[in-house]
């Protein structure tokens, strides 16, 4: 990690430390436990994650348990190829945003497997919004896209409210 992004180190020393080793196979993760699911960006994610079948399952439960499904940058490729029980995009028809091509290094485009804002133009209203400092979309109550990783704090921002709002409409059912 460049210290332009971890000026303090402690992403490196967590990573350094084995802690991503120890993560959950996607097989063995319950989606049913989980409110949300988010998917970081990196073009990682379109080479290992936009196919997987399995994190496409876990998406799927997540969504269809009222879950909310969120990606940002890369993150949205597997949202991309994802299909709901009944066949449909998950994105299908969507206001969506992610990586913009012409944020794209020109060295890197050759090597991707696919560009992402092309295939989310194909199912979905995509929207770069590369006027805006930080760019973040909800396409429905329950799918979070952000653009790039300078919109990071502002896809949290919402996370973490729709999370929240969420988390109190279950306690005034609960105690009702």
């Amino acid at each position: 990690m460049s210290k332009e992004y971890d000026p303090e180190g402690k992403y490196k020393e967590l990573y350094d430390s084995g802690i991503a080793d120890k993560t959950t196979p996607i097989v063995d993760v319950k989606a049913s436990d989980y409110d949300a699911i988010m998917i970081v960006g990196g073009h990682g994610a379109m080479f290992d994650l936009a196919h997987d079948p399995d994190l496409h399952a876990v998406i799927n439960v997540v969504y269809e348990t009222g879950g909310i499904v969120s990606a940002v940058c890369h993150g949205p490729a597997p949202l991309v190829y994802t299909k709901t029980k009944d066949g449909r995009g998950i994105l299908e028809g969507l206001k969506v945003t992610g990586y913009p091509n012409k944020f794209e290094p020109e060295e890197v485009v050759g090597l991707l497997p696919f560009s992402l804002e092309d295939e989310m133009k194909k199912i979905a209203n995509y929207e770069p919004a590369s006027d805006k400092e930080q760019y973040a979309v909800w396409g429905s109550d329950q799918i979070l896209t952000g653009r790039d990783p300078q919109s990071s704090p502002l896809f949290g921002k919402e996370l973490a409210e729709k999370l929240t709002s969420l988390e109190k409409k279950e306690e005034e059912k609960f105690f009702k």
